[in-house]
């Protein structure tokens, strides 16, 4: 399975906290829930001015969260303060999440006893 890059702005994924949010290195990226092996990756390769997150996904997994195919999770905490400045946070890790409508809903059988 080979990886695909997806660039997208920092204020699309982070809304309220665009402003709030330190900038990242390279923070692991999840399907669904946070488990032992990340999907992917996402960094500001772009550099600091750039303003936005490119990630690092699977091929199939990338084409449907550029489709609006999943919703982002974002994990942070409160990062240090210091002196008299704003309270900022720290990213931890994405999690795309596939909305209730894209799940695949079962056919039921009618069975007669």
């Amino acid at each position: 399975m080979s990886n695909n890059l997806l660039t997208m702005k920092r204020r699309h994924i982070l809304g309220d906290l665009y402003s709030k949010c330190d900038a990242i290195e390279s923070i692991p990226v999840y399907l669904d829930i946070k488990s032992e092996e990340p999907i992917g990756f996402a960094d500001e390769s772009l550099g600091r001015y750039a303003d936005a997150f490119i990630f690092h996904l699977p091929d199939v997994i990338c084409k449907k969260f550029s489709s609006n195919g999943y919703s982002v999770v974002t994990d942070y905490e409160p990062a240090e303060i210091t002196g008299g400045a704003k309270k900022r946070y720290k990213l931890n890790h994405f999690i795309l999440v596939a909305p209730p409508s894209a799940l695949p809903i079962l056919k039921r059988r009618n069975s007669i006893d």
